[in-house]
């Protein structure tokens, strides 16, 4: 007999309205989906209509007339917009205390702290794009081998080198080691960065990672493996999470391997609980201020999304939702305080809109639901109960 199964995925980004706290974000007029629409056109993603994303906004091309989901949108209870808080949350994990950020730089005892243990000095400390400061800092990167440093809106310290200054495991290697010391300052990820090319024709590649601080409390990670479930991860989640309640995880290379990966896991599958992260539109896209790029990453998604589905047995449970927003057309490069979708989708389910809700670890608690098991998340309020139909 078949077990059933949960897919978790975070559309990395995909904002839909200005959160109630957005003004203290200066985002009240953030919506990504709905901008992207705007700004290139009537969208034609076929997947995204039949899933409803066009109940939660106004999406160009998008009207999700007929639809075959249980939609809403989830608020953030957590302070800070930034992908750990808003994938914690997803998990179950309120973070009342904001990650620190350093939109002038980070301070001089915390990057000597870092160049004397790494034996590594760096060009750069400041708020940039990191596809620009590897343009600008580049040549001075390759002639002197000082690392590029540079932060953003989010609570990150990033390490942009070069493939022939520092190979993958050497830039690892500072990264951790630059994690520890940004623990005293709480710091969200130390990132690396690598990239390739040269001058003008520089190019990150794939093999970007990110070190993040141990979630301080449950996740609906552990509380599903300490239950007897086995837990896939699939992109980044082992990046923010770790590996310690994770049966595997798959490294991706963008969203269309990520896509991939899942549906070729789905084929055997082997696992009870799948939670993926397809972080294009994020990194590529959104952080860019690229609408037309964002589009072509959704129609990519969209494709992928169809394939899900059909891979999905009557009892299995599909969720969609995003971690934070990064509207591509707001003239800012940091993520935007936004609603986040979410889609509950099963075979022969009954389409209704559950509205805006209050936190994103309503999630977590409707995957208990879906378990049996205790929900032990005090700021989730299940919605499992629309999605089988009571």
């Amino acid at each position: 007999m078949t077990k059933k199964k949960c897919v978790l995925l975070v559309i990395d980004s995909l904002g839909v309205g200005a959160a109630p706290d957005a003004k203290e974000y200066g985002d009240e007029n953030a919506n990504t989906f709905r901008n992207v629409s705007k700004s290139v056109g009537p969208l034609q993603l076929p997947t995204f209509d039949k899933l409803g994303f066009g109940q939660m906004t106004d999406i160009a091309g998008v009207p999700s007339i007929n639809f075959s989901s249980v939609v809403g949108r989830l608020a953030e209870k957590s302070l800070g917009n930034d992908s750990t808080t808003g994938h914690w949350e997803i998990a179950g994990l309120v973070t009342n205390e904001a990650f620190k950020v350093f939109p002038d730089g980070f301070p001089e005892e915390l990057i000597s702290e870092v160049e004397s243990k790494s034996g590594h000095t760096f060009i750069g400390n400041c708020h940039a794009s990191g596809t620009e400061i590897i343009n600008d800092l580049g040549n001075e990167h390759l002639e002197t081998g000082a690392l590029i440093l540079y932060t953003s809106g989010d609570s990150v310290f990033q390490i942009a080198a070069h493939e022939s200054i520092l190979n993958i495991s050497e830039l690892y290697n500072v990264s951790e080691i630059a994690r520890e010391v940004c623990d005293k300052f709480n710091i969200g990820r130390v990132i690396a960065r690598p990239f390739k090319g040269k001058q003008n024709e520089f190019v990150r590649t794939y093999d970007r990672k990110d070190f993040g601080i141990t979630p301080p409390g449950n996740t609906i990670l552990q509380h599903l493996s300490e239950s007897g479930y086995k837990n896939f991860g699939v992109g980044k989640i082992s990046d923010l999470f770790g590996d310690e309640f994770l049966t595997d995880s798959v490294h991706t290379e963008g969203d269309t391997d990520g896509l991939n990966k899942l549906i070729g896991l789905l084929k055997k599958p082997e696992y009870d609980f799948y939670f993926v992260n397809l972080v294009d539109l994020d990194m590529v896209y959104g952080h860019r201020e690229d609408p037309q790029g964002y589009y072509e990453g959704l129609k990519i998604i969209d494709s992928g999304l169809q394939k899900i589905l059909e891979e999905l047995n009557d009892d299995d449970l599909f969720l969609i939702t995003g971690d934070h927003g990064t509207d591509p057309t707001d003239g800012k490069t940091d993520h935007s305080r936004e609603y986040v979708p979410i889609v509950a989708y099963k075979n022969k389910i009954e389409s209704k809109v559950i509205g805006d809700r209050s936190s994103f670890a309503d999630i977590a608690s409707t995957v208990c639901d879906f378990f049996e098991i205790q929900d032990i998340f005090d700021d989730g309020t299940s919605f499992y109960k629309a999605i089988n139909n009571k």
